[in-house]
Order: C-alpha cells, then sequence, then structure tokens
C-alpha cells in the first residue's frame, strides 16, 4: 500500500505515521530522512542536496524528487510506503504521479489528519521545556506533577517563542495555503481520505485502518 500523510503541525502525524507502518509493515519516509540518507549515502544527488542545504537555500524539485525516486526504488519499498513531507506542491504532486508511473506503481491513498485550527493552537501553545534536562510536557495533555516545574530536576518550565499563540497561528496559516491546493488536487483525483483528529488517538488509528480496509 503506498500512502502519503498529510496534516497540520499538531495534527499527530508522527505518533499515527509509527501506528501505520507498525501495522502494514512498510517503511515510513519522511523528506528529511531521505535527504539525510542520500548524504550519508554520497549519492550525486545527496550531494546536490548538501551543497544547497550548506548554503540555506531550497534543494530544488528536481533534485528532491530525484532523490524520492532513488528512495521508492529500494526494496523496503517493494510492497509500500508511508511519504511524510512529501509532496509539497502540485508540481511535486504531478513529478510524484510520473515516477512512480516509472516504476509500475501509485499512490493508493493520500490520508489528512484532519484537526481545527483552534484546537491545533490549543495543542501547540500548551507545550512546556526543561531549560535544564529538555523534558517536555504538555499543560492540558501531559502536565508536570508540580504546576510550572519539571518532574526531574525541579526547573521553571519555559514556553519556547515558537510555542507561542501569534508565531503558532501564523505557522498555521503558513501551512494552510500551502496544503489546500494539495488536497484539492489529491480529493479530485478521489485519493483523499480525511480523518478526524480531533479524538483519542487509538480512535483515530482505528478510523485510519478502517477507512484503508482493516487489515493489511
Amino acid at each position: 500500500m503506498n500512502l502519503i500523510l498529510m496534516g497540520l503541525p499538531g495534527a499527530g502525524k508522527g505518533t499515527q505515521a509509527d501506528k501505520i507502518v507498525e501495522k502494514y509493515n512498510i517503511p515510513h519516509i519522511s523528506t528529511g530522512d531521505m535527504f539525510r540518507s542520500a548524504i550519508k549515502e554520497g549519492t550525486e544527488l545527496g550531494k546536490k542536496a548538501k551543497s544547497f542545504m550548506d548554503k540555506g537555500e531550497l534543494v530544488p524539485d528536481e533534485v528532491t524528487i530525484g532523490i524520492v525516486k532513488e528512495r521508492l526504488s529500494k526494496p523496503d519499498c517493494e510492497n509500500g510506503f508511508l511519504l511524510d513531507g512529501f509532496p509539497r506542491t502540485i508540481a511535486q504532486a504531478e513529478a510524484l504521479d510520473s515516477l512512480l508511473h516509472e516504476l509500475g506503481t501509485k499512490i493508493d491513498y493520500v490520508l489528512h489528519i484532519d484537526v481545527p485550527e483552534e484546537k491545533l493552537v490549543d495543542r501547540l501553545t500548551g507545550r512546556r521545556i526543561c531549560p535544564t534536562c529538555g523534558a517536555t510536557y504538555h499543560v492540558e495533555f501531559n502536565p508536570p506533577k508540580v504546576d510550572g516545574k519539571c518532574d526531574h530536576d525541579g526547573s521553571d518550565l519555559i514556553q519556547r517563542d515558537d510555542d507561542k499563540p501569534e508565531t503558532v497561528k501564523n505557522r498555521l496559516e503558513v501551512n494552510i495555503k500551502q496544503t489546500e491546493p494539495l488536497l484539492d488536487f489529491y480529493r479530485q483525483k478521489g485519493d483523499l481520505i480525511a480523518v478526524n483528529g480531533d479524538q483519542d488517538i487509538d480512535k483515530v488509528f482505528n478510523d485510519i485502518t478502517e477507512k484503508l480496509g482493516g487489515s493489511a
């Protein structure tokens, strides 16, 4: 089963990705992991990607798509894969369709974990971090034993700048603008499966497996 996983920051993609790859025995392929692997292996495309990344520039589509093709051609993808973080644009989605056609396969489903924006703001702004040991907490979902204090060393917990409400709202708005055209693209193709992410983690996963047709 060839899957793409989509969802805004805070939607719980990482948690569901772990459960999906375990149940369906397919590799979880994130853009970052692909780049790191290609760079570590010293492939030509990996070297090209590194030259852009070292300059703080975006890696061009043709390099990214080449790296995706290399990764999807590996033996562990023969029975399927879960793509996370790619594609990000319509051009990348169309290029992905083309390269999968070359490989004799296609995307089966695009899973979109959908959570209302206001709920995502609550999730993302509730994070607190210990500046001493790095432990993370959440004021609602994983609170410390003593309010505002780290369980491990008693340090005062802090809220990172990028977890503050204004920053979070801006980040979500940028992501919504970026993902809406892609969601429409896959909706029109009939590949999109929307899952309500505003519920218990196991219930979200049950909904995913039901919509994917039960067991592998």
